[in-house]
Formats: C-alpha cells, sequence, structure tokens
C-alpha cells in the first residue's frame, strides 16, 4: 500500500468519524444561530407548529431558533428576509418559505452576503428555477430544500373520499360520485402539489365527478361560503353532494359548519376531508364527523434543523440530493391515539430529535416516517422534555 493510499483511507475514516454517531453532537461542536423567517400569521396553526418543533428541536441540538413572522403578507416576508441579510451580525442559517414565489429576492440577497440558505415547505418553480437552476449551481449559498409529498398527500385525501362514497352507495341520480373541492391558491407551489394529486385521483376514477374546484385563499370565512354556495346549487341541481376535499385543516373545518348549517350530517350523510394533523381536525375525526386529516408536513420545522445541524457537522445532507422529500400519512379514527396527545400539547420537546440525525457513513439518509417519529417520543412528563 502506497503511502499516500493509507493517507487518503485515513483522511477517509477521519471523515466518517466526524460525521454524527447515534445522534451525539460532539463537545466542540459549533452553537448555531437560525432565523426562520415563518411566511404565516400569528397565530396560524400550521406555521406556529413549524416555528415550535424547529425550537424544540434547536434545544436538544444546540441551535437558537429566532422566528420572525410575516403575517401572510409576501412584502413583508421580504422586508424581514433582507432585513436579516442587512444585519451586521449574521445568522449562520436562514429559513425561508417560497410562499406565492416571494423567497428569490431574499436567496440572492443572502448569496451576495455569504449567508447559507434552506427553502422549507416551497421551493422554486416555474421561470425562477429555469433562471436559477437547482440548489448550489448559481447560488451556491443555496444549500437545499426539504419538502413534503404533498402531490401523493392530495391523492389519498380524494382517494379516501371516493373509498367511503362507494362503500356507502352515495352516488347520485346519474350514478356519479359528486366531489366539491376546496383548493388554498394556485401560486403556491405546496398547494400546487395537493391540488394535482386531488386532479389525478378523480381522473382515474370514472364514476366520479369533480363539480368545483375553488380557490378559498386559505380562508375560513371564504371557504365556509365556497362550501354553502355549492351545496345550495347541488341541491338545486337534484345531485347528492359526496364529499368536499379541502386543502387544509381550517377550510376542512369551515366546510363541517356549512355542511352541518345545511342540514347534512357530515360523517353520517357526507365526507370531508382536510390536511395539516391540526388539533381541531383530531377532534372531529375523533367525534367521527371529519373522515381524515392528512400531513405531519409541520415537523418539517424540526427537521430542517437535524439538516442543518448535520451540515455545520460535515455530515452534508446533499450528498444524497439537495432535495429533502418527505412522505406524509394520514390520521384517521385507526391511529388517531398514536400522535394526538403530541399534537394537543404542542409538547415537541418529547420528540427526542437528536435520533434522526444522519449516521456515520450515511450522510443523506433520513428516516423521517411517522413511525420514527412515535417510537422517538418520550413520555408525557418525562425528563426527556
Amino acid at each position: 500500500m502506497t503511502v499516500v493510499l493509507r493517507i487518503l483511507l485515513a483522511m477517509g475514516m477521519a471523515c466518517g468519524l466526524c460525521a454524527p454517531i447515534g445522534g451525539a453532537i460532539a463537545s466542540d461542536a459549533k452553537h448555531l444561530d437560525i432565523v426562520f423567517v415563518s411566511p404565516g400569521k400569528t397565530g396560524e396553526v400550521y406555521w406556529d407548529m413549524v416555528a415550535q418543533t424547529m425550537q424544540a428541536a434547536g434545544r436538544k441540538l444546540d441551535a437558537k431558533v429566532e422566528v420572525l413572522i410575516s403575517e401572510r403578507n409576501y412584502r413583508t416576508m421580504q422586508e424581514l428576509g433582507l432585513g436579516v441579510v442587512a444585519r451586521a451580525d449574521k445568522p449562520d442559517f436562514l429559513i425561508l418559505s417560497n410562499e406565492e414565489s416571494a423567497a428569490v429576492p431574499i436567496l440572492e440577497a443572502a448569496e451576495a452576503a455569504g449567508i447559507k440558505t434552506l427553502l422549507l415547505s416551497n421551493s422554486l418553480i416555474g421561470e425562477d428555477a429555469k433562471r436559477l437552476g437547482p440548489p448550489r449551481h448559481i447560488l451556491k449559498n443555496w444549500l437545499g430544500d426539504i419538502t413534503t409529498d404533498l402531490a401523493t398527500a392530495g391523492a389519498r385525501m380524494a382517494n379516501a373520499l371516493i373509498g367511503a362514497a362507494r362503500n356507502e352507495k352515495w352516488q347520485s341520480p346519474d350514478g356519479k360520485i359528486h366531489l366539491l373541492a376546496i383548493g388554498g391558491d394556485e401560486i403556491t407551489p405546496a398547494s400546487i402539489a395537493r391540488n394535482a394529486g386531488l386532479q389525478l385521483a378523480v381522473a382515474a376514477a370514472p364514476d366520479v365527478v369533480l363539480d368545483r374546484m375553488l380557490f378559498a385563499n386559505w380562508s375560513q370565512s371564504e371557504a365556509e361560503q365556497v362550501a354553502a354556495n355549492y351545496l345550495r346549487w347541488a341541491q338545486r341541481k337534484g345531485i347528492r353532494p359526496a364529499g368536499i376535499w379541502a386543502g387544509n385543516d381550517p377550510m376542512a373545518l369551515s366546510a363541517l359548519r356549512a355542511v352541518a348549517a345545511a342540514g347534512i350530517a357530515p360523517g353520517e350523510d357526507i365526507q370531508v376531508v382536510g390536511l395539516n394533523w391540526s388539533e381541531d381536525a383530531l377532534r372531529e375525526i375523533e367525534a367521527g364527523r371529519l373522515l381524515l386529516t392528512d400531513g405531519g408536513h409541520f415537523l418539517l420545522g424540526g427537521w430542517s434543523i437535524v439538516l442543518l445541524r448535520d451540515f455545520a457537522d460535515g455530515c452534508d445532507f446533499a450528498a444524497n440530493s439537495p432535495h429533502v422529500e418527505v412522505k406524509t400519512s394520514a390520521i384517521t379514527r385507526d391511529n388517531l391515539s398514536s400522535v394526538a396527545t403530541l399534537i394537543a400539547t404542542h409538547r415537541f420537546d418529547r420528540i427526542d430529535f437528536t435520533q434522526f440525525r444522519a449516521k456515520a457513513g450515511h450522510c443523506g439518509q433520513y428516516d423521517f416516517s411517522v413511525e420514527a417519529l412515535i417510537s422517538s417520543l418520550s413520555p408525557p412528563g418525562s425528563a426527556r422534555e
């Protein structure tokens, strides 16, 4: 064996030893300062939970996570992000969500300032993706993105409605199963994906008619009005509505109110599905009024901190791909008990985020499944919280 080969092998072994082993953080590991610019509103359950899981992960992984809230205003989001970039004391990492395709100016400014960025939930699409290419191509400091397979979630939600309607024989006089879909918007990548999944499921079901695909701008009041208008229209047309697909839980819960106001019993005469794993949705599932809530994607917050901790410690998640995609799962009455307490209490410190770090020699390989999540939970009130 040549001297050069011995040196190279030694360097490789040392690099492997530098990677996280069993979730441990080296005693000399750098404390991380991370800023997350949230696109949501104050009190908006989903984005609050994203931020809470980030901060819980930070407490386990020696990272301080500062959360700035955009209040659903893309101009505010850009102002906040550019303000972080302009700071004299810059963070180690900046996490953004490309809601309304508004993150690009911040990404470009962060590139110039030398701040490493990660996109969460919504990555680049359309002309932005064509112009800037993949992560680390033109924007070297854009490390990558972490998203969820929301097209599969959208299809799974639709198929649940279709299956329930077939089982109950909820066909209209024309022999078809009639559905309403309430989407969030037509421009946000995460919304586009779940809407596309719905359309694929319907296209594969010749006995299903999607009467309306309407958009409520993520607004509960608009969603309730959309559902009420549809139900009145269906009654006038002699259509028996079998299900309502809603792009998130707040809109699904609003649809439930419209259904009840129309004198229809949700869960008995019509099924409604949502997405978010929200506490209110879980209560409706337990009561039998909501068929399911898909999701778990609020945990992208915590998983993003795992990726950045590993990156900072020399175990680059892009060793597998700069695009990390996490699978969502559906919560129904069958598996409700496994995660209900965690979601109801928001005690995300029960999650041992150190268990999810990449193992030595396996950088970029992660198990962020709901099964791994459940196995990582400490009992409520334990010393690990």
